[in-house]
């Protein structure tokens, strides 16, 4: 999958889980999630690289991993 949505760029926004130094950070694209159901995860620093996607309920365990592991 590309970035894009349609015809539309994605707009990605860096996670609030992700560690303040800056250097393990991840994104997702939360329009997209609301389009499709399906939640798109990037690494920030390879942004034309892979993604996972994810659904609502993996994207919601990969968030309260986060809580109690960052």
């Amino acid at each position: 999958m590309s970035s894009t949505h349609g015809h539309r760029p994605l707009r990605w926004v860096k996670s609030t889980y992700s560690g303040g130094e800056g250097g393990n950070c991840i994104e997702w694209a939360p329009e997209y999630a609301a389009a499709t159901g399906e939640f798109l995860v990037r690494d920030s620093k390879d942004l034309n690289g892979p993604h996972l996607a994810l659904t609502r309920e993996g994207f919601s365990g990969l968030v309260e991993f986060a809580k109690h592991h960052g």
